[in-house]
């Protein structure tokens, strides 16, 4: 599991498995992505929805982080592209606050997870909801189109995140922000944990350091970044158990590393830092 094309490739074939399954298969897994566990494993990562207008519990696998949707300051009207939709639950109450003269648009990589959404938005009557099957490394959505991008517990299973971020900016208005909701890490994970394609698709062993995380968005362009929520998670012996030995287990824990999801929000500039686009200027 070296390369980018492997590692999607991981990702793709859990996540079409998970499409095909009833949420409470998916309630106890890690992430609904890995072994066997005991049912408290769903409390680990996901945040809890249904107290949330437009939320749809058909559409609700079970497989966030966060609440992103929550926090991202839509508004009536606003077209909203949702990064790794799975079967609708953020696009969903996204669609609650755009309304009817609003737009949604899902984007995801795995067919069965594109088919359930549409599944679902059909059954809901919804005609400004859309999923679309893509990569978000290279989103199939024209530049300058969202007002607000969100994503939940997805960019973690993206090997190339500095591409992602490219993407999130040309995709965005000028004005736009995005509140993203993922996993990140304080310090360091044993080498082992890497090697673990379940740890990988279940949204742990591809994060990165919580610095580094923040230091990307700056990279692309972004401004007034801001966490709008932290939380650390713990992940249950019983998980570990499955694949790593007691003293691993041991070693883990002495480390005092961090796993921690965290919301993050952040705005693309309105206009060109240079200024060159005012009216009367030439470079335009």
């Amino acid at each position: 599991m070296n390369t980018n094309a492997e590692l999607k490739n991981v990702v793709r074939e859990k996540y079409a498995e998970i499409a095909t399954q009833s949420k409470t298969q998916n309630a106890t897994s890690c992430c609904g992505a890995t072994g066997s566990c005991n049912n408290d494993v769903y409390n680990i990562m996901a945040d809890d929805y249904s107290m949330l207008e437009g939320y749809n519990p058909d559409a609700d696998l079970g497989l966030g982080c966060g609440l992103p949707t929550e926090f991202a300051k839509i508004k009536e009207g606003d077209t909203v592209i949702d990064l790794g939709s799975g079967a609708g639950n953020d696009a969903f109450i996204a669609r609650k606050i755009v309304g009817e003269k609003g737009r949604v648009i899902g984007i995801d990589f795995t067919e069965p997870m594109i088919a359930k959404a549409r599944e679902n938005a059909d059954k809901l009557g919804f005609n400004n909801v859309e999923f679309r099957q893509g990569d978000i490394e290279d989103m199939p959505v024209t530049t300058n189109k969202a007002d607000v991008i969100v994503s939940n517990c997805v960019l973690n299973l993206i090997p190339n995140k500095h591409k992602v971020f490219g993407e999130i900016n040309r995709v965005l208005k000028p004005g736009g922000h995005f509140s993203i909701s993922d996993i990140v890490l304080e310090g360091e994970l044993p080498v082992k944990w890497k090697e673990v394609s379940e740890m990988y698709a279940g949204c742990i062993s591809g994060a990165i350091q919580k610095n580094e995380y923040v230091g990307i968005i700056e990279e692309a362009g972004f401004k007034n970044i801001t966490v709008q929520k932290d939380k650390t998670i713990t992940v249950p012996d019983e998980i570990l158990k499955s694949y790593f030995s007691q003293s691993e287990i041991v070693e883990y824990k002495k480390s005092n590393t961090r796993i921690t999801s965290i919301t993050i929000y952040a705005e693309k500039p309105a206009k060109d830092a240079r200024n060159c686009c005012e009216p009367g200027n030439s470079c335009c």
